[in-house]
């Protein structure tokens, strides 16, 4: 049999069914600030629809809003091929705020709602007002969820106490093999919760997080035995099934952001990637996961 695609599950909520979407998304952090020709960025992102790579995800402070306008180009007259992500600032989430911020987005994008809105990180409003804030949205047929980004395990349990947080569809955190942190207690308390991850940087920014990781000789030697680069294995890794249950949802979906049609190409083919239990034990002996809690690392 054909091995199936590996996918995220983002579970129902109201007024939206579960949906199924590739474990490997599209990001869009830098993008709209003419680091490359404006068209470049574009021609990427619908290539990468082609390939199914259907989850992008932005956000209202990349590119002060020049990443939500490339992403609306890319998307126009392609609506239904794409589920869209964006982010609102912490300062612009109050019970008011995140109307019009949300409004200010859908705006820029060209479109009439988002499929999934969150909270860019933690801020001084009251988690329970944006959460309001957000249920009123989707009320209004802007949004078909919500959920939060750069949560730390103590944000996730202090959450946990409001009635909307059952409504919560994923937590957006940096992650990648030289960043395990999260393992120790945030991906444990989202499994718990069928919750999925969503990693940014699942690439270490290109290795400038973590220069380490892109020329380590374990690294390249797996990639050498997969035929594949060592970034395709860091994003084959960041996705791997947890559990061993090979062929079922995955708990972890990675964005990483691609500005040429070949880099697009091998995001999507890091989807075909198994790594084997030993890949898995090299990689663990190289780049161990942190024992106790530690700092969220965010950039």
């Amino acid at each position: 049999m054909p091995r199936q695609t590996p996918r995220i599950e983002l579970p129902e909520c109201r007024n939206a069914p579960s949906v199924a979407l590739p474990a490997i998304g599209q990001g869009t952090w830098y993008m709209g600030e003419n680091r490359v020709p404006r068209q470049q960025e574009v021609a990427a992102l619908r290539h990468g629809l082609d390939l199914g790579l259907t989850l992008i995800d932005t956000a209202e402070m990349y590119g002060d809003g020049g990443a939500e306008k490339v992403v609306g180009e890319a998307i126009r007259d392609r609506r239904d091929d794409a589920f869209v992500v964006s982010k609102v600032y912490p300062w612009n989430a109050g019970r008011d705020s995140a109307i019009a911020a949300c409004e200010g987005s859908l705006e820029r994008l060209g479109i009439e709602s988002l499929d999934l809105y969150l909270l860019h990180w933690p801020g001084s409003i009251p988690l329970e007002e944006t959460f309001e804030a957000f249920e009123r949205l989707r009320d209004q047929g802007k949004i078909r969820r919500f959920g939060v980004s750069n949560f730390d395990a103590g944000n996730l349990r202090a959450m946990e106490a409001l009635p909307a947080a059952g409504d919560c569809a994923t937590n957006q955190v940096l992650y990648h093999l030289g960043s395990r942190g999260i393992e120790v207690d945030v991906i444990p308390w989202m499994q718990d919760h069928h919750i999925p991850v969503m990693a940014y940087c699942p690439l270490a920014q290109g290795g400038r997080l973590r220069a380490k990781l892109l020329s380590s000789t374990v690294v390249n030697e797996i990639a050498d035995k997969h035929g594949a680069s060592a970034a395709q294995i860091l994003l084959a890794w960041t996705i791997r099934p947890v559990g061993g249950h090979r062929e079922g949802p995955r708990s972890v979906v990675a964005i990483p952001k691609a500005s040429t049609l070949a880099h697009v190409d091998a995001n999507a083919d890091a989807l075909n990637i198994a790594l084997d239990d030993d890949d898995l034990t090299r990689l663990d002996d190289a780049f161990p996961a942190p024992r106790e809690p530690v700092s969220l690392d965010i950039v």
